[in-house]
Protein backbone atom coordinates (compact mmCIF):
# COMPACT_ATOMS: atom_id res chain seq x y z
CA UNK A 1 0.00 0.00 0.00
CA UNK A 2 1.08 3.73 -0.96
CA UNK A 3 2.56 5.26 1.87
CA UNK A 4 0.47 8.48 0.54
CA UNK A 5 -2.71 9.17 0.94
CA UNK A 6 -5.05 8.11 -2.44
CA UNK A 7 -7.18 10.87 -3.08
CA UNK A 8 -10.80 10.57 -4.30
CA UNK A 9 -12.54 13.86 -5.47
CA UNK A 10 -15.98 13.63 -7.02
CA UNK A 11 -18.21 16.81 -8.19
CA UNK A 12 -21.76 17.13 -9.09
CA UNK A 13 -22.38 19.93 -11.89
CA UNK A 14 -24.72 22.67 -11.02
CA UNK A 15 -25.88 20.85 -7.38
CA UNK A 16 -27.28 22.67 -4.94
CA UNK A 17 -26.58 22.30 -1.52
CA UNK A 18 -29.64 21.92 -0.12
CA UNK A 19 -31.07 18.92 -2.76
CA UNK A 20 -28.94 16.66 -0.84
CA UNK A 21 -30.91 14.67 2.17
CA UNK A 22 -27.61 15.53 4.15
CA UNK A 23 -28.40 19.10 3.96
CA UNK A 24 -31.98 18.74 4.44
CA UNK A 25 -34.38 17.66 0.67
CA UNK A 26 -37.13 15.49 1.90
CA UNK A 27 -38.27 14.96 -1.96
CA UNK A 28 -35.50 12.22 -2.30
CA UNK A 29 -33.12 10.73 -0.58
CA UNK A 30 -29.49 10.71 -0.81
CA UNK A 31 -28.52 7.45 1.29
CA UNK A 32 -24.86 7.04 -0.21
CA UNK A 33 -23.58 11.04 0.31
CA UNK A 34 -25.75 10.55 3.65
CA UNK A 35 -23.40 8.25 4.67
CA UNK A 36 -20.34 9.93 3.69
CA UNK A 37 -21.01 13.23 5.70
CA UNK A 38 -22.15 10.85 8.39
CA UNK A 39 -18.24 9.94 8.49
CA UNK A 40 -16.75 12.83 7.16
CA UNK A 41 -16.86 16.84 7.63
CA UNK A 42 -19.65 18.37 6.72
CA UNK A 43 -19.69 22.28 5.97
CA UNK A 44 -22.62 24.33 5.42
CA UNK A 45 -20.86 27.23 4.32
CA UNK A 46 -18.59 26.30 1.76
CA UNK A 47 -18.69 28.78 -1.36
CA UNK A 48 -18.35 28.40 -5.06
CA UNK A 49 -15.45 30.73 -6.87
CA UNK A 50 -17.74 31.57 -9.41
CA UNK A 51 -20.96 30.58 -10.05
CA UNK A 52 -20.37 29.36 -14.07
CA UNK A 53 -18.73 26.05 -14.40
CA UNK A 54 -15.36 26.96 -16.39
CA UNK A 55 -13.91 29.49 -13.50
CA UNK A 56 -15.09 27.51 -10.87
CA UNK A 57 -13.23 24.38 -11.92
CA UNK A 58 -10.33 26.38 -12.90
CA UNK A 59 -10.44 27.82 -9.64
CA UNK A 60 -10.83 24.40 -8.38
CA UNK A 61 -7.88 22.71 -9.92
CA UNK A 62 -5.58 25.29 -9.23
CA UNK A 63 -6.52 27.06 -6.04
CA UNK A 64 -7.12 30.74 -7.17
CA UNK A 65 -9.68 33.16 -7.55
CA UNK A 66 -10.64 33.64 -11.11
CA UNK A 67 -8.80 37.08 -11.60
CA UNK A 68 -5.31 35.25 -10.82
CA UNK A 69 -5.97 31.71 -12.70
CA UNK A 70 -7.00 33.93 -16.18
CA UNK A 71 -9.99 31.63 -16.58
CA UNK A 72 -12.91 33.76 -15.55
CA UNK A 73 -15.58 32.82 -18.78
CA UNK A 74 -17.38 30.00 -20.22
CA UNK A 75 -17.35 32.09 -23.39
CA UNK A 76 -13.85 34.27 -24.14
CA UNK A 77 -10.64 32.40 -24.93
CA UNK A 78 -10.05 32.34 -21.76
CA UNK A 79 -8.53 28.11 -21.30
CA UNK A 80 -6.30 27.59 -18.19
CA UNK A 81 -3.11 28.20 -18.61
CA UNK A 82 -0.57 25.44 -18.81
CA UNK A 83 2.22 27.58 -17.12
CA UNK A 84 -0.36 28.40 -14.07
CA UNK A 85 0.25 25.42 -11.74
CA UNK A 86 -2.22 22.90 -11.17
CA UNK A 87 -3.56 19.88 -9.06
CA UNK A 88 -2.38 17.47 -11.65
CA UNK A 89 1.15 18.68 -11.92
CA UNK A 90 2.05 18.94 -8.66
CA UNK A 91 0.56 15.61 -7.37
CA UNK A 92 2.74 14.22 -10.92
CA UNK A 93 5.53 15.88 -9.14
CA UNK A 94 5.21 13.56 -5.72
CA UNK A 95 4.54 10.85 -7.39
CA UNK A 96 0.77 10.40 -7.77
CA UNK A 97 -0.90 9.01 -10.53
CA UNK A 98 -3.64 11.07 -12.15
CA UNK A 99 -7.50 10.10 -13.22
CA UNK A 100 -10.28 12.32 -14.63
CA UNK A 101 -13.04 10.47 -15.20
CA UNK A 102 -16.00 12.68 -16.42
CA UNK A 103 -16.35 16.67 -17.53
CA UNK A 104 -12.96 18.96 -17.36
CA UNK A 105 -14.97 22.21 -19.00
CA UNK A 106 -10.70 23.58 -18.47
CA UNK A 107 -11.27 25.65 -21.95
CA UNK A 108 -15.04 27.24 -23.30
CA UNK A 109 -16.28 25.09 -25.73
CA UNK A 110 -16.95 26.49 -29.14
CA UNK A 111 -21.00 26.75 -29.42
CA UNK A 112 -21.04 28.97 -31.93
CA UNK A 113 -19.90 25.70 -33.92
CA UNK A 114 -22.92 23.48 -32.90
CA UNK A 115 -25.84 22.14 -34.99
CA UNK A 116 -28.69 20.00 -34.60
CA UNK A 117 -28.04 17.50 -37.35
CA UNK A 118 -24.40 16.68 -36.73
CA UNK A 119 -21.87 15.93 -33.90
CA UNK A 120 -18.08 17.31 -34.57
CA UNK A 121 -14.34 15.94 -33.56
CA UNK A 122 -13.38 16.82 -30.16
CA UNK A 123 -10.14 15.42 -30.05
CA UNK A 124 -7.97 18.44 -29.49
CA UNK A 125 -9.23 19.44 -26.45
CA UNK A 126 -9.10 16.15 -24.99
CA UNK A 127 -5.72 16.44 -25.82
CA UNK A 128 -5.35 19.93 -24.67
CA UNK A 129 -7.13 18.63 -21.11
CA UNK A 130 -4.28 15.68 -20.90
CA UNK A 131 -1.38 18.27 -21.22
CA UNK A 132 -2.47 20.13 -18.08
CA UNK A 133 -1.07 16.43 -16.31
CA UNK A 134 -3.71 14.26 -16.55
CA UNK A 135 -2.45 10.34 -17.13
CA UNK A 136 -5.55 8.99 -18.05
CA UNK A 137 -8.82 10.76 -18.94
CA UNK A 138 -12.38 9.10 -19.76
CA UNK A 139 -13.75 12.47 -21.48
CA UNK A 140 -17.45 13.30 -21.00
CA UNK A 141 -17.31 16.70 -21.27
CA UNK A 142 -21.06 17.86 -20.53
CA UNK A 143 -24.35 16.95 -21.23
CA UNK A 144 -25.14 18.89 -24.47
CA UNK A 145 -21.27 19.06 -25.12
CA UNK A 146 -21.09 15.52 -26.02
CA UNK A 147 -24.34 15.57 -28.64
CA UNK A 148 -22.60 18.67 -30.03
CA UNK A 149 -19.07 16.77 -30.13
CA UNK A 150 -17.33 13.87 -29.84
CA UNK A 151 -15.97 13.05 -26.76
CA UNK A 152 -14.78 9.64 -25.69
CA UNK A 153 -18.67 9.38 -23.89
CA UNK A 154 -20.87 10.22 -27.56
CA UNK A 155 -18.10 7.84 -29.33
CA UNK A 156 -19.23 4.97 -27.59
CA UNK A 157 -22.58 6.16 -27.02
CA UNK A 158 -23.27 6.71 -30.87
CA UNK A 159 -21.16 2.43 -31.05
CA UNK A 160 -24.04 1.63 -29.15
CA UNK A 161 -26.93 3.18 -31.24
CA UNK A 162 -28.09 5.95 -29.11
CA UNK A 163 -26.05 9.18 -29.61
CA UNK A 164 -28.91 10.44 -32.99
CA UNK A 165 -31.42 10.13 -29.81
CA UNK A 166 -30.15 11.73 -27.22
CA UNK A 167 -28.44 14.59 -29.86
CA UNK A 168 -32.35 15.24 -30.84
CA UNK A 169 -33.91 15.39 -27.48
CA UNK A 170 -31.59 17.99 -26.84
CA UNK A 171 -32.05 19.83 -29.55
CA UNK A 172 -35.79 20.42 -29.53
CA UNK A 173 -36.54 23.33 -28.36
CA UNK A 174 -40.48 22.18 -27.43
CA UNK A 175 -38.66 19.93 -24.27
CA UNK A 176 -37.00 22.87 -22.97
CA UNK A 177 -33.91 20.90 -21.56
CA UNK A 178 -36.63 18.68 -19.47
CA UNK A 179 -36.90 15.18 -20.59
CA UNK A 180 -35.96 11.42 -20.06
CA UNK A 181 -32.80 9.77 -20.93
CA UNK A 182 -33.64 8.25 -24.58
CA UNK A 183 -31.92 5.16 -24.02
CA UNK A 184 -31.09 2.41 -21.04
CA UNK A 185 -30.14 3.77 -18.01
CA UNK A 186 -26.35 2.27 -17.92
CA UNK A 187 -26.09 4.62 -20.89
CA UNK A 188 -27.02 8.22 -19.36
CA UNK A 189 -23.64 10.05 -19.10
CA UNK A 190 -24.04 9.86 -15.04
CA UNK A 191 -23.55 6.34 -15.52
CA UNK A 192 -20.96 5.96 -17.58
CA UNK A 193 -18.69 8.36 -15.41
CA UNK A 194 -19.78 6.26 -12.15
CA UNK A 195 -18.52 3.18 -14.39
CA UNK A 196 -15.71 4.25 -16.09
CA UNK A 197 -14.00 5.83 -12.26
CA UNK A 198 -15.46 1.97 -11.07
CA UNK A 199 -13.26 0.43 -13.49
CA UNK A 200 -10.44 2.58 -13.06
CA UNK A 201 -9.99 2.22 -9.24
CA UNK A 202 -10.53 -1.54 -9.49
CA UNK A 203 -7.15 -1.48 -12.06
CA UNK A 204 -4.99 0.63 -10.08
CA UNK A 205 -1.96 -0.52 -8.10
CA UNK A 206 -2.41 0.47 -4.58
CA UNK A 207 1.39 0.59 -4.09
CA UNK A 208 1.31 3.75 -6.47
CA UNK A 209 -0.31 7.05 -5.03
CA UNK A 210 -3.94 7.82 -7.14
CA UNK A 211 -6.05 11.23 -7.64
CA UNK A 212 -8.78 10.20 -9.40
CA UNK A 213 -11.11 12.20 -9.95
CA UNK A 214 -15.12 11.71 -11.07
CA UNK A 215 -16.53 14.35 -12.46
CA UNK A 216 -20.39 13.70 -13.24
CA UNK A 217 -22.26 16.43 -15.86
CA UNK A 218 -25.43 15.96 -13.64
CA UNK A 219 -27.56 17.28 -12.17
CA UNK A 220 -26.73 20.33 -14.91
CA UNK A 221 -29.59 20.43 -17.84
CA UNK A 222 -30.78 19.05 -19.67
CA UNK A 223 -33.02 17.44 -16.82
CA UNK A 224 -32.87 13.90 -18.42
CA UNK A 225 -32.68 11.34 -15.49
CA UNK A 226 -33.54 7.79 -16.29
CA UNK A 227 -37.01 7.11 -16.09
CA UNK A 228 -36.87 4.75 -13.54
CA UNK A 229 -35.24 7.34 -11.05
CA UNK A 230 -38.81 9.44 -11.40
CA UNK A 231 -40.00 7.00 -8.76
CA UNK A 232 -37.14 8.29 -6.19
CA UNK A 233 -38.67 11.55 -6.08
CA UNK A 234 -41.37 12.25 -3.66
CA UNK A 235 -42.54 15.57 -4.88
CA UNK A 236 -45.39 16.50 -2.00
CA UNK A 237 -42.09 16.61 0.27
CA UNK A 238 -40.40 19.67 -2.31
CA UNK A 239 -40.18 23.23 -0.71
CA UNK A 240 -42.10 25.74 -2.27
CA UNK A 241 -40.16 28.11 -4.92
CA UNK A 242 -38.69 31.22 -3.33
CA UNK A 243 -40.56 33.81 -5.22
CA UNK A 244 -41.03 37.43 -4.88
CA UNK A 245 -44.49 39.21 -6.85
CA UNK A 246 -43.28 41.04 -9.73
CA UNK A 247 -39.21 40.33 -8.77
CA UNK A 248 -38.34 39.40 -12.56
CA UNK A 249 -40.11 42.20 -14.21
CA UNK A 250 -38.35 44.95 -11.68
CA UNK A 251 -34.89 46.05 -14.02
CA UNK A 252 -33.28 46.98 -10.61
CA UNK A 253 -32.69 43.01 -10.09
CA UNK A 254 -29.48 42.07 -11.61
CA UNK A 255 -30.92 38.82 -12.80
CA UNK A 256 -33.64 40.63 -14.33
CA UNK A 257 -30.84 41.41 -17.48
CA UNK A 258 -28.75 38.40 -16.66
CA UNK A 259 -28.15 35.26 -18.87
CA UNK A 260 -31.03 34.18 -17.55
CA UNK A 261 -33.16 37.15 -17.73
CA UNK A 262 -35.15 37.92 -21.27
CA UNK A 263 -32.82 36.27 -23.86
CA UNK A 264 -30.32 38.95 -24.48
CA UNK A 265 -26.66 38.15 -24.40
CA UNK A 266 -27.44 34.04 -25.25
CA UNK A 267 -24.10 32.33 -26.95
CA UNK A 268 -25.43 28.80 -26.67
CA UNK A 269 -27.01 27.89 -30.29
CA UNK A 270 -29.30 25.67 -28.78
CA UNK A 271 -31.39 27.90 -26.98
CA UNK A 272 -33.72 30.40 -28.42
CA UNK A 273 -34.58 34.23 -26.63
CA UNK A 274 -38.25 33.08 -25.92
CA UNK A 275 -36.77 29.86 -23.90
CA UNK A 276 -35.28 32.40 -21.78
CA UNK A 277 -38.01 34.51 -20.97
CA UNK A 278 -38.38 32.24 -17.60
CA UNK A 279 -41.22 34.25 -16.06
CA UNK A 280 -43.69 32.41 -19.17
CA UNK A 281 -42.98 29.01 -17.98
CA UNK A 282 -45.78 27.18 -16.25
CA UNK A 283 -46.04 25.97 -12.56
CA UNK A 284 -46.86 22.19 -14.31
CA UNK A 285 -43.10 22.97 -16.18
CA UNK A 286 -41.75 23.84 -13.02
CA UNK A 287 -42.78 21.13 -11.33
CA UNK A 288 -41.48 18.38 -14.02
CA UNK A 289 -38.47 20.34 -14.28
CA UNK A 290 -37.42 19.99 -10.45
CA UNK A 291 -38.74 16.28 -10.07
CA UNK A 292 -36.26 15.51 -13.44
CA UNK A 293 -32.90 17.51 -11.44
CA UNK A 294 -34.17 15.19 -8.28
CA UNK A 295 -34.12 12.04 -9.96
CA UNK A 296 -30.79 12.80 -11.17
CA UNK A 297 -29.43 13.35 -8.16
CA UNK A 298 -30.83 9.90 -6.84
CA UNK A 299 -29.40 8.47 -9.86
CA UNK A 300 -25.89 10.38 -9.17
CA UNK A 301 -25.82 9.02 -5.36
CA UNK A 302 -26.22 5.84 -6.78
CA UNK A 303 -23.46 5.81 -8.59
CA UNK A 304 -21.13 7.30 -5.95
CA UNK A 305 -22.30 4.55 -3.67
CA UNK A 306 -20.10 2.45 -6.62
CA UNK A 307 -17.45 4.52 -6.24
CA UNK A 308 -17.12 4.63 -2.57
CA UNK A 309 -17.83 1.04 -1.99
CA UNK A 310 -14.83 0.30 -4.89
CA UNK A 311 -12.56 2.84 -3.03
CA UNK A 312 -12.52 1.54 0.44
CA UNK A 313 -12.51 -1.77 -0.33
CA UNK A 314 -9.05 -1.07 -2.41
CA UNK A 315 -7.76 1.66 -0.05
CA UNK A 316 -9.01 1.40 3.15
CA UNK A 317 -8.63 4.63 5.56
CA UNK A 318 -5.49 5.47 3.34
CA UNK A 319 -7.68 7.87 1.25
CA UNK A 320 -9.18 11.19 1.47
CA UNK A 321 -12.15 11.71 -0.13
CA UNK A 322 -13.71 15.27 -1.04
CA UNK A 323 -17.48 15.22 -2.50
CA UNK A 324 -18.55 18.73 -3.59
CA UNK A 325 -19.95 20.85 -6.92
CA UNK A 326 -18.84 23.75 -9.37
CA UNK A 327 -21.68 25.60 -8.27
CA UNK A 328 -25.09 25.29 -7.29
CA UNK A 329 -28.63 25.75 -9.70
CA UNK A 330 -31.47 28.19 -8.98
CA UNK A 331 -34.45 25.32 -10.01
CA UNK A 332 -37.07 28.22 -10.80
CA UNK A 333 -36.03 30.49 -7.50
CA UNK A 334 -36.80 33.99 -8.43
CA UNK A 335 -38.56 33.07 -11.61
CA UNK A 336 -35.33 31.49 -12.63
CA UNK A 337 -32.91 28.37 -13.72
CA UNK A 338 -29.53 27.59 -14.01
CA UNK A 339 -26.83 30.09 -12.39
CA UNK A 340 -25.35 33.29 -14.56
CA UNK A 341 -25.06 36.97 -13.38
CA UNK A 342 -26.72 36.63 -10.15
CA UNK A 343 -25.40 36.32 -6.72
CA UNK A 344 -28.26 34.18 -4.74
CA UNK A 345 -27.01 31.88 -2.68
CA UNK A 346 -28.28 29.01 -4.32
CA UNK A 347 -25.62 29.51 -6.61
CA UNK A 348 -22.53 30.36 -4.35
CA UNK A 349 -23.35 28.26 -1.63
CA UNK A 350 -21.99 24.52 -2.17
CA UNK A 351 -22.00 21.26 -0.80
CA UNK A 352 -18.90 20.26 0.34
CA UNK A 353 -18.01 17.35 2.74
CA UNK A 354 -14.34 15.97 3.30
CA UNK A 355 -13.02 12.70 4.85
CA UNK A 356 -9.63 12.75 5.71
CA UNK A 357 -7.38 9.87 6.14
CA UNK A 358 -8.42 7.56 8.80
CA UNK A 359 -11.05 9.61 10.14
CA UNK A 360 -13.82 8.65 9.84
CA UNK A 361 -16.11 10.85 12.30
CA UNK A 362 -18.89 13.29 11.58
CA UNK A 363 -18.28 16.66 12.01
CA UNK A 364 -20.65 19.79 11.15
CA UNK A 365 -18.81 22.83 10.92
CA UNK A 366 -20.14 26.50 9.88
CA UNK A 367 -16.30 28.00 9.57
CA UNK A 368 -16.69 29.83 5.95
CA UNK A 369 -14.84 27.52 3.50
CA UNK A 370 -14.53 27.80 -0.49
CA UNK A 371 -13.84 25.49 -3.41
CA UNK A 372 -10.39 26.91 -3.69
CA UNK A 373 -9.66 25.61 -0.70
CA UNK A 374 -9.71 21.67 -2.41
CA UNK A 375 -6.16 21.85 -3.95
CA UNK A 376 -4.17 22.85 -0.77
CA UNK A 377 -5.91 20.51 1.16
CA UNK A 378 -4.78 17.79 -1.58
CA UNK A 379 -1.44 18.94 -1.34
CA UNK A 380 -1.15 19.29 2.22
CA UNK A 381 -2.42 15.09 2.27
CA UNK A 382 0.35 14.55 0.00
CA UNK A 383 2.78 16.28 1.84
CA UNK A 384 3.77 19.06 -0.68
CA UNK A 385 1.66 21.96 0.67
CA UNK A 386 2.60 25.28 -0.94
CA UNK A 387 2.03 28.73 -0.56
CA UNK A 388 0.87 29.93 -4.44
CA UNK A 389 -2.25 29.36 -3.69
CA UNK A 390 -5.37 31.43 -2.78
CA UNK A 391 -6.39 28.58 -0.43
CA UNK A 392 -5.85 26.67 2.64
CA UNK A 393 -6.31 23.46 4.28
CA UNK A 394 -9.84 22.78 5.65
CA UNK A 395 -8.27 21.89 8.73
CA UNK A 396 -6.13 24.44 9.48
CA UNK A 397 -9.25 27.00 8.09
CA UNK A 398 -11.71 25.36 10.52
CA UNK A 399 -9.39 25.91 13.70
CA UNK A 400 -9.19 29.99 12.76
CA UNK A 401 -12.88 29.79 12.53
CA UNK A 402 -12.88 30.17 8.72
CA UNK A 403 -12.62 33.17 6.24
CA UNK A 404 -13.78 36.50 6.78
CA UNK A 405 -14.88 37.12 3.50
CA UNK A 406 -15.87 34.86 0.58
CA UNK A 407 -15.69 35.84 -2.81
CA UNK A 408 -17.34 34.61 -6.06
CA UNK A 409 -16.36 36.12 -9.93
CA UNK A 410 -17.12 36.02 -13.15
CA UNK A 411 -16.99 37.86 -16.36
CA UNK A 412 -18.24 40.78 -15.52
CA UNK A 413 -18.83 39.50 -12.35
CA UNK A 414 -18.11 40.21 -8.34
CA UNK A 415 -19.79 39.61 -5.06
CA UNK A 416 -18.38 39.32 -1.79
CA UNK A 417 -20.17 38.24 1.80
CA UNK A 418 -19.07 38.22 5.22
CA UNK A 419 -21.94 35.66 6.18
CA UNK A 420 -24.14 38.15 7.17
CA UNK A 421 -23.94 40.78 4.48
CA UNK A 422 -23.47 39.65 0.62
CA UNK A 423 -22.75 42.46 -1.88
CA UNK A 424 -22.38 42.09 -5.65
CA UNK A 425 -21.27 44.01 -8.76
CA UNK A 426 -22.37 43.59 -11.86
CA UNK A 427 -20.98 45.46 -15.52
CA UNK A 428 -22.94 43.86 -18.03
CA UNK A 429 -24.97 45.24 -21.33
CA UNK A 430 -23.25 48.79 -20.67
CA UNK A 431 -25.00 49.21 -17.39
CA UNK A 432 -23.68 48.41 -13.91
CA UNK A 433 -25.42 46.91 -11.04
CA UNK A 434 -25.09 46.83 -7.31
CA UNK A 435 -26.90 44.66 -4.54
CA UNK A 436 -26.58 44.23 -1.08
CA UNK A 437 -28.50 41.67 1.06
CA UNK A 438 -29.14 41.24 4.72
CA UNK A 439 -28.78 37.45 5.27
CA UNK A 440 -29.76 37.15 8.34
CA UNK A 441 -33.18 39.58 7.74
CA UNK A 442 -33.30 38.45 4.16
CA UNK A 443 -32.57 34.82 3.81
CA UNK A 444 -34.06 34.71 0.56
CA UNK A 445 -32.87 37.44 -0.97
CA UNK A 446 -35.72 39.40 -2.14
CA UNK A 447 -34.64 42.97 -0.47
CA UNK A 448 -31.54 44.95 -2.41
CA UNK A 449 -30.67 47.41 0.61
CA UNK A 450 -27.91 48.53 -1.66
CA UNK A 451 -29.28 52.19 -1.88
CA UNK A 452 -30.35 52.40 2.02
CA UNK A 453 -28.46 55.07 4.36
CA UNK A 454 -28.59 52.03 7.37
CA UNK A 455 -26.40 49.97 5.83
CA UNK A 456 -24.06 52.88 4.23
CA UNK A 457 -21.12 51.10 6.58
CA UNK A 458 -21.88 47.59 5.20
CA UNK A 459 -21.76 48.96 1.60
CA UNK A 460 -18.39 50.34 2.49
CA UNK A 461 -16.56 47.42 3.94
CA UNK A 462 -17.47 45.08 0.97
CA UNK A 463 -16.76 47.35 -1.21
CA UNK A 464 -13.52 47.55 0.15
CA UNK A 465 -12.87 44.12 0.72
CA UNK A 466 -13.48 43.91 -2.82
CA UNK A 467 -10.94 46.94 -4.15
CA UNK A 468 -8.17 44.73 -1.51
CA UNK A 469 -8.52 41.12 -3.10
CA UNK A 470 -7.33 42.81 -6.61
CA UNK A 471 -4.93 45.39 -5.45
CA UNK A 472 -3.18 42.37 -3.70
CA UNK A 473 -2.78 40.96 -7.30
CA UNK A 474 -1.94 44.80 -8.71
CA UNK A 475 0.76 44.32 -5.88
CA UNK A 476 2.04 41.07 -5.99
Amino acid sequence: MSTKPHILLITADELRKDALSCYGNEAIETPNLDRLAAQAIQFDKAYTASPWCLPARCALLTGRYPHNSGAYSNFRKCELSTGVPNLFQELKKAGYRTSVHGKCHFAPVPYGETRADRTLPYDEFKAYYLSLGIDHLDLQDDKQVSVWFYDDYAKELDKAGYLKAYRDFTWDRNKRKVFPFPGPEEWHPDSWVGRKTVERLEGHNPEEPLFCWASFSGPHYPFDPPEAYFDRVDMAKDKPRTLLEGEFDDERRIHHRSYHGDGRGISDGSFSADEFAQKNYTEAYWHDLRKSYYANIAQIDDQIGHILETAYRKFGDNLLVIFTADHGEMLGNHGIWGKGDCGYEDVLNIPMLVQYPRERQAVRSEAKVMLTDIMATCLNAAGMMKNETDGRDFKHLMAEGGYRYVYGEGEGFFCVSDGRMKYIHIEKNGRTHYELFDLEKDPNEFDNVADSPEYAAELAELRNAEASLFMKKLLA
